[in-house]
């Protein structure tokens, strides 16, 4: 992330929209179980969150210096790794969530593949829930020197099915993509 997207991401004006707007939106009543799977949770202000919702958090996350972060501040399983190619078995989730971090992964297919490991790795029955930025300028300009390839709210549904998921929701609002779907089973 540049300077600007890590100074928004690490602000405590971030972190109160988290807890008190995202969470409650892309969340709400979902049961996402006692074994959880965040992807890419970058500064860990959802981590926080979510680590105060489940009985078990474990986090991926590509980049090394946000590993190292994490493990220092956070008491959650902290994996380094890449949600395209996931080091856990089949079945190791009752949960996985994935929060405003989907843009930074750098192709739809690579994004594609997150999904279907995402599928992969939760267990029958298991929900996959989710938000990301939809294209504006702000988003943008937030963007400038980043990975930005915004994810589509019209081709989603397709895209997390073809992964194997099934009650696909979509829910596209003002600058933002909420999602949720199911494993069969």
């Amino acid at each position: 992330m540049n300077l600007l997207h890590n100074r928004i991401c690490a602000s405590p004006k971030w972190a109160e929209y988290v807890r008190t707007g995202l969470f409650p939106a892309v969340l709400g009543d979902i049961d996402l179980g006692d074994d959880v799977l965040e992807l890419g949770p970058g500064l860990g202000v959802t981590t926080r969150q979510l680590a105060g919702r489940v009985p078990r958090l474990t986090a991926l996350e590509v980049d090394e210096k946000y590993v190292a972060r994490l493990r220092r501040e956070l008491d959650v399983e902290i994996v380094h790794g890449d949600a395209t190619e996931m080091p856990f078995p089949d079945a190791s989730f009752t949960g996985v969530a994935c929060f405003t971090m989907l843009h930074h992964v750098p192709a739809p297919e690579l994004q594609d593949r997150l999904f279907a490991e995402a599928c992969r790795v939760l267990r029958p029955g298991g929900v996959l829930a989710g938000s990301d930025g939809r294209v504006n300028l702000r988003f943008r300009v937030i963007h400038l020197g980043d990975t930005l390839v915004p994810v589509d709210p019209a081709t989603l549904p397709a895209r997390l099915e073809a992964a194997g998921f099934t009650d696909v929701n979509v829910n596209p609002v003002p600058r933002r993509v909420h999602f949720t779907a199911r494993k069969p089973g």
